[in-house]
């Protein structure tokens, strides 16, 4: 995997590209933001803290489950834990860009990280399948565009919080599944992903109707010891 040209990547036919390769991702995620910004204030923080928290967390999984521990007066090791399984697959997305990330300069790294969602690292591996090298300028205008779109939504569920009422009663949950799903789908081409999440799909859903804690933990190692096992089986009978 290369890293294109400085020209290349800040190229407009890039930057146009990358906002349109995002763009259905980040409108998708707008009720996703109105849930978050409405939650931050139903559990107690000002409107000035609720955006602080989408402006530097950037986190849509996290913030929604830290909100709720919030809400019940969680302890702080029980937040910082949660949020960090949450957030704990982004190790295997920062895995990925490791080798093009050491090439950059300091800063560069520490913004590609700051961005990194799962829309933007799913959107730039398709980038990167289809033109055969990782491009920086299209990585960061896709993120940056979910980004403004993510705190757009945020500032609207804070400010019309009180006008929607019970946000819970809406069903904008869904727009986290429903978001996940988009991005998966497309990926599921053999057998050894299709397992993969099935089972993960299958686990999540039995974690959830019993309460387990770690659920999405659970899920996650199972669909990927899954998908392992399914790739060696399929490779040793091919």
């Amino acid at each position: 995997m290369t890293i294109k040209s400085k020209s290349e990547a800040w190229s407009r036919e890039v930057t146009v590209r990358a906002i349109r390769d995002v763009l259905p991702l980040a409108i998708a995620v707008i009720p996703w933001g109105l849930l978050a910004g409405s939650l931050a204030i139903e559990s107690g923080l000002t409107p000035l803290q609720a955006q602080c928290m989408s402006l530097l967390v950037f986190a849509g999984a996290a913030q929604l489950a830290s909100l709720n521990l919030i809400q019940l007066a969680s302890p702080w090791i029980a937040i910082f834990s949660t949020t960090f399984v949450i957030s704990s697959r982004h190790l295997l997305y920062s895995a990925v860009y490791r080798q093009e990330a050491l090439k950059l300069p300091r800063l560069k790294r520490y913004i590609l990280a700051f961005l990194l969602t799962d829309e933007m690292f799913i959107v730039s591996e398709n980038y990167r399948k289809e033109t055969g090298a990782f491009s920086y300028g299209y990585a960061v205008v896709s993120g940056l565009v979910f980004y403004i779109v993510w705190n757009i939504a945020s500032f609207a569920g804070i400010v019309l919080g009180g006008v929607l009422g019970n946000t819970d009663e809406l069903g904008f949950e869904f727009a986290v599944a429903a978001i996940f799903i988009a991005m998966v789908m497309p990926g599921v081409n053999n057998i050894p992903v299709l397992g993969a999440v099935l089972v993960s799909a299958g686990v999540a859903i039995v974690a959830e109707l019993n309460g387990l804690s770690y659920g999405i933990l659970l899920a996650g190692l199972s669909g990927m010891t899954t998908g392992f096992v399914l790739e060696k089986w399929r490779g040793k009978s091919s």
